[in-house]
């Protein structure tokens, strides 16, 4: 026979209630940022979106005209991570979708692979002002829903693309060229750094370089 004090029964009953009325996964606040609670162990994408999609935890919630959190397949094995949000993607409310995003579907192709079979997102959900650089604050609010992502999906692989995606992944302050060529780790995930297609877009010799690590990406996939 178990003893159940009163406060123990308080919560039961309050969490019995709140699982009849929203289901087995419960989303908290706390200290201003979202987290979850699996009961089940088995939130999805598409749940975790519904539960931050209105957010309005920085100054970015204010002036966003849509929240941009992720496209492709959710449980894909390379997932591609980029800055934020620009103009068309706040617009459309899907990342890469701009000449950017054109350009890397390109690439993609050029290596048998569609944005369907993989993950891309960015490391903020909503645009910045005149597509300026994330600042410090804005990445530490936005990243734990990022970190959500990647726990849900569990890739073999992120491609962190352009100078922001990788500082922020690996806690690292150096050059990108520095950074490429090189397998490093997101927690027990593999991660790689090459230049985001913007980057491509503004500077054409980063092209063969770029080139050359989408060609590393798809042998890494191919043996996983």
């Amino acid at each position: 026979m178990s003893i159940e004090t009163p406060i123990s029964g308080m919560v039961k009953r309050y969490l019995t209630q709140v699982k009849e009325m929203y289901g087995d996964n419960l989303f908290f606040e706390d200290t201003g940022i979202s987290f979850a609670i699996q009961s089940s162990f088995n939130t999805s994408l598409t749940e975790f979106e519904k539960a931050i999609n209105k957010c309005q935890k920085c100054p970015l919630g204010e002036t966003r005209n849509k929240f941009v959190f992720g496209v492709g397949d959710p449980s894909a094995k390379l997932v591609f991570i980029g800055e934020a949000p620009g103009r068309d993607e706040d617009r459309l409310g899907e990342p890469f979708v701009g000449r950017a995003g054109k350009l890397l579907d390109k690439i993609l192709s050029a290596i048998n692979m569609t944005r369907e079979e993989v993950y891309i997102c960015n490391i903020l959900k909503c645009r910045p002002p005149d597509n300026r650089t994330p600042q410090c604050e804005e990445i530490e609010t936005c990243l734990p829903y990022l970190e959500t992502q990647l726990k849900i999906i569990n890739p073999k692989l992120i491609v962190a693309l352009g100078a922001t995606a990788a500082h922020t992944l690996l806690s690292i302050k150096t050059s990108l060229g520095s950074l490429r060529s090189k397998i490093w780790k997101w927690r027990d995930i593999d991660l790689i750094v090459t230049y985001h297609p913007a980057a491509l877009l503004r500077n054409p010799n980063f092209k063969r370089p770029a080139w050359e690590d989408f060609q590393w990406i798809q042998s890494i996939i191919s043996r996983n």
